[in-house]
């Protein structure tokens, strides 16, 4: 029991404020309690079989494979990767966790969202749109946010010249104020546009359960979507054409 109720524990966190590594090594650990706890007592009558051990490790390295494939921009390989492993070994925990990708990819190829402003902290609505455009979702809370709002400027002043446009947008939760935003921007100097949300509506639209979030827009369709720490320099290159 112990061990379901900290990977619950870490769940619960990922879903507030993410980090890719940390959710890698969540997957990891939700695959291995697994197996453990398919050696307990046997399961109540009329509950679905738990997936052995040997499953549970063919499982995780089916969900390795597609967030591998997620970050090459594969998607069509992380498609059937997700399928094959919902398919074959549905009762495994890495199926279930293959949610949050399973996710990300029906956002790709989608139109992009419109952009509902309630004020700009910096920067204004000419700002959203260049050969690419990159909405960053996050909190001001969020300690993963508060490492990776900051690094993005450095990729903002280096790409910006080429195309690049970095929208910042916060919703402003857990009764942070608008001081606390121009506080933070100002003391890490970010030098990128940052907008209040007026509603959840960006969010939910590009399917963000954890932030930072980030999804990558070009000529009006939604390119990438995922953790901002994953974006490379090659893959923007190859949104700005260069």
């Amino acid at each position: 029991m112990s061990r379901t109720l900290s990977v619950l524990a870490l769940g619960a966190l990922l879903s507030a404020c993410s980090d890719p590594e940390l959710e890698r090594r969540v997957q990891d650990l939700e695959a291995k309690v697994a197996a453990l706890e398919s050696r307990g007592p046997a399961a109540p009558m009329g509950a679905a079989p738990a997936a052995n051990p040997e499953q549970e490790q063919a499982a995780a390295a089916l969900l390795k494979e597609a967030t591998l494939a997620v970050d090459q921009m594969q998607y069509d390989v992380a498609k059937e990767k997700v399928a094959v492993l919902k398919a074959e070994y549905g009762s495994t925990r890495a199926a279930k966790a293959s949610a949050r990708i399973e996710q990300e990819l029906a956002i790709v190829g989608k139109p992009e969202a419109p952009l509902k402003v309630e004020k700009w902290y910096q920067g204004s609505d000419a700002d959203a749109h260049g050969k690419a455009t990159m909405y960053v979702i996050w909190e001001v809370w969020c300690p993963h946010s508060r490492k990776e709002v900051p690094r993005l400027t450095e990729t903002y002043d280096r790409f910006h010249g080429a195309g690049l446009s970095i929208v910042g947008v916060t919703r402003q939760t857990k009764d942070v104020t608008d001081e606390q935003v121009t506080d933070f921007i100002r003391d890490n100097k970010v030098s990128y546009p940052i907008a209040k949300d007026a509603s959840s509506g960006l969010s939910d639209y590009y399917g963000v359960r954890g932030i930072p979030a980030a999804a990558v827009v070009k000529d009006g369709v939604v390119v990438w979507r995922g953790h901002p720490a994953k974006v490379s320099d090659e893959m923007l290159n190859g949104w700005l054409g260069r």
